[in-house]
């Protein structure tokens, strides 16, 4: 439930609960858990859209799902561990006191703090299709994880 709690914190203030969390001390294990919930949600949010799509399409939803959990648990974490060393490296040059811990763990619970957003979005992809209500959540989760990422790199740089 504490996690759940921080999520709903996240929405108030990110640096606060990414600064709370980086108190906890260096766990990198918390930091790959949050990055792989997070993984996992946007997998989940993406299967109202792969069962319209497979049922539209006649594509084999088997397929469509076994290539979307590769896509989300195994080569978006590498993707997201090279986005926070890019992260870290920009802060850096623009002057902000953080350790490379500090931004990973802003970045992965940027991910996960977004992800009732991106449930949403899964469910609008999924039942109204393309369009610009699935446009305009899409739009909004964005939004809130650049937001939480941002507040969460200012709250490292604020621990370090």
């Amino acid at each position: 439930m504490a996690a759940i709690r921080d999520i709903v914190a996240t929405y108030r203030g990110p640096g606060r609960v990414v600064l709370r969390l980086l108190g906890q001390g260096i766990r990198e294990d918390r930091a790959l858990i949050f990055l792989m919930v997070g993984c996992l949600m946007v997998f989940v949010a993406q299967t109202p859209r792969l069962a319209r799509q497979a049922h539209l399409t006649g594509e084999d939803l088997p397929m469509l799902m076994g290539a979307t959990l590769l896509a989300w648990l195994f080569i978006a974490p590498l993707v997201f561990y090279a986005l926070a060393a890019v992260g870290h490296v920009l802060a850096k040059l623009m002057g902000r006191r953080q350790s490379a811990f500090g931004a990973r763990l802003a970045l992965f619970w940027s991910l996960l703090a977004s992800s009732p957003l991106v449930l949403l979005w899964g469910l609008t992809a999924g039942f109204i299709g393309p369009g610009i209500e699935m446009t305009g959540v899409g739009v909004l989760w964005f939004a809130c994880f650049v937001w939480f990422w941002i507040g969460g790199l200012m709250g490292a740089g604020r621990a370090a």
